[in-house]
C-alpha cells in the first residue's frame, strides 16, 4: 500500500477544486460580459452621437432656416432621428446704428434627436441642440 505523501488527490479534493475554478470562471465570464456591453453601448453611442451632428449641420444647410420637424432613419434602421428647428424669443431689438439687426436676421434653436434600442434592449437617445442664426421670414 502506498503512503499518504504519494497516493495523489482524493475525488473529493479534485471535485472541490472544479467547483472553485467554475466559480472564478463565472466571475470572470460576468465581468467580460459586462465590459462587451458597455463597448457596445459606448460604439452606439458614438454612432448616434455623429448621426445628430450631421443632421444639425444638414439643416438649414442652404442658408434657409424654416420651423418645423423633420425625422427619419439611418440606412440599417437601427437609429430614428428627429431634427426640430424652432424661433427663439429674443428679449428686445438689437442696438446700434443703421438697420438693426432683428429686421433681416433672428435666431433659431435647432435640436437633433437620436432614438435606439440598446444592446440590453431598452430604449436610449441622446439630444443636442445649437442655435443658428436665418434670415428672418417675410
Amino acid at each position: 500500500m502506498r503512503s499518504r505523501a504519494q497516493s495523489g488527490f482524493t475525488l473529493l479534493e479534485v471535485v472541490v477544486a472544479f467547483v472553485v475554478l467554475a466559480l472564478v470562471m463565472a466571475a470572470v465570464f460576468e465581468v467580460f460580459n459586462a465590459a462587451l456591453v458597455r463597448t457596445a453601448d459606448q460604439a452606439d453611442r458614438s454612432e448616434a452621437l455623429a448621426i445628430a451632428q450631421s443632421r444639425l449641420q444638414a439643416t438649414g444647410s442652404d442658408g434657409n432656416l424654416k420651423e418645423g420637424d423633420s425625422m427619419g432613419e439611418s440606412a440599417d434602421r437601427r437609429f430614428r432621428w428627429t431634427t426640430s428647428v424652432k424661433r427663439f424669443d429674443e428679449p428686445g431689438p438689437a442696438t446700434g446704428g443703421g438697420i438693426p439687426m432683428q429686421a433681416i436676421y433672428m435666431l433659431f434653436q435647432v435640436e437633433a434627436r437620436v432614438a435606439w434600442v440598446g444592446p440590453d434592449g431598452k430604449e436610449r437617445d441622446l439630444r443636442i441642440a445649437t442655435m443658428a442664426l436665418g434670415p428672418r421670414p417675410t
